[in-house]
């Protein structure tokens, strides 16, 4: 077995197109991975399961560049967050207006409407909430009194399109409407035509009306969500999470997974082949029944009686990844090793009394480097689609956004039955794109390393 030096490795891996395809891929996804951490607030990440955090968002939206392909346009997920401003003051009253402006042009109805905002009054000032429609109707939605308060204080409140008290300010007005209400959602309502219950395009304008007595009241944190059916590059979830956060976020975990286990586990295995090939006798017969037992053992079984029992944080789930991916390494090593310490430079190490350490690391692992590299390359995925597995089985943690997650989770909602393909397809897509790219790497180096080690 000759050594192979790393630059005529490297002078053959670029002239193999299929390790070029995966080094471009390897690289893709590390960028993405490094916008991930850089772009994304640790705080979104660390928020997944909380539903608060996605309160702003529709259920279950489409991506919204599917509206380029369709003749007829899925409603789009609205946030508006800059209102005209206006205060009015006469006599003791002061009037302090948020008007938000919307125009509004699909064969669809919105899915809901969300206003949220933060005041900072003493007193009882009364708020208002009306639409102006683009047919000149106007709607009065909500009238309700702020908490009492002697002293100065700041109140925050989320008004939703589904509150009792503005379907019934709308069934007061059912005059200006040819239809009936009933079984009529609030949003169904304000973006109809008067004669028949279908959306009526144009430019609706939102008002938000705060009365009082003190010319220091006020509202700021002021926004206006018009839930849409269509909702950023990836779409949303049941829980109104955003999937491209969590496909994002999901590739330097991915990374993280494949590489950790497979560097781990080859080294390990390296390690413990070469010694028991390089010792022999009865230290190799003891380290090479121990291997057969791990090696028996059945993985996956075993992995889920682990998380059940033990814990299923992706922490030590990796660590488990590790304990049972090194024994196939170390008997293909355990072989190689056998060759090796045949040589004679070898025996004249040996002859030359330097340590069995010294001779392990300096005479045999080096030539066992060109395999190692394959064998991290092509561990990666295996890696990753055990994890995968894992967790859409429920058994990962839910803590972290990873593809298996974000699968078993489409899974629980029933999302393949619903025709949610958007929640479907990109985790499974990103899964075999990061583990084709090792795979590619991995057969370009084997395709190198295997002539080389038969001269």
């Amino acid at each position: 077995m000759n050594n192979i030096a790393p630059q005529e490795i490297k002078q053959e891996f670029l002239k193999s197109k299929m390790g070029i395809a995966g080094i471009v891929i390897l690289l893709t996804l590390g960028i993405v991975s490094i916008i991930a951490i850089i772009a994304i607030p640790i705080e979104t990440f660390q928020e997944w399961n909380n539903p608060s955090n996605w309160i702003e968002n529709p259920k279950v939206a489409i991506p919204i560049w599917i509206n380029i392909f369709l003749s007829e346009k899925i409603p789009e997920h609205k946030i508006l967050n800059e209102p005209n401003i206006k205060k009015i003051t006469s006599e003791e009253i002061e009037l302090i207006s948020h008007q938000f402006g919307l125009n509004f042009d699909y064969v669809d109805f919105p899915n809901d409407f969300i206003y949220e905002f933060s005041s900072e009054y003493s007193g009882n000032p009364l708020l208002q909430m009306s639409v102006i429609r683009p047919d000149g109707v106007k709607l009065n939605l909500l009238t309700t009194a702020l908490p009492y308060s002697n002293e100065k204080t700041v109140h925050s409140e989320r008004i939703f399109s589904t509150e009792q008290a503005i379907k019934k300010n709308l069934s007061l007005q059912s005059e200006n409407f040819e239809f009936e209400f009933k079984r009529l959602s609030a949003e169904d309502i304000v973006f109809s035509k008067t004669h028949v219950n279908e959306p009526l395009k144009g430019d609706y304008i939102f008002l938000i009306d705060l009365y009082g007595i003190n010319s220091e009241n006020r509202i700021y944190e002021s926004k206006l969500i018009v839930g849409g059916k269509a909702f950023g590059i990836m779409g949303t979830d049941e829980l109104r999470r955003d999937l491209a956060i969590g496909l994002l976020w999901g590739t330097p975990l991915a990374l993280f997974i494949g590489l950790a286990v497979s560097i781990a586990s080859v080294v390990a295995g390296l390690l413990y082949g070469v010694y028991a090939g390089y010792k022999g006798k009865k230290t190799d017969e003891v380290m090479m029944r121990f291997n057969d037992v791990i090696y028996a053992l059945p993985a996956l079984p075993f992995l889920i009686i682990l998380s059940v029992t033990i814990s299923n944080s992706i922490f030590v789930m990796v660590g488990f990844l590790m304990v049972f991916g090194w024994v196939g390494i170390a008997k293909v090593s355990r072989s190689m090793s056998l060759q090796i310490k045949t040589r004679g430079y070898v025996d004249a190490a040996n002859m030359m009394g330097q340590k069995d350490s010294k001779i392990i690391l300096k005479h045999i692992v080096p030539q066992l480097l060109p395999y190692a590299f394959a064998s991290i390359a092509i561990s990666v995925p295996a890696a990753i689609t055990t994890e995968a597995g894992l967790s859409f089985l429920g058994l990962g943690d839910p803590t972290f956004p990873t593809w298996g997650q974000i699968l078993h989770d489409a899974n629980t909602f029933g999302a393949a039955a619903r025709g949610m393909w958007w929640w479907i397809m990109p985790p499974g897509v990103m899964i075999a794109i990061t583990g084709l790219a090792f795979v590619f790497i991995g057969n370009a180096l084997d395709a190198i390393i295997n002539p080389k080690l038969k001269r």
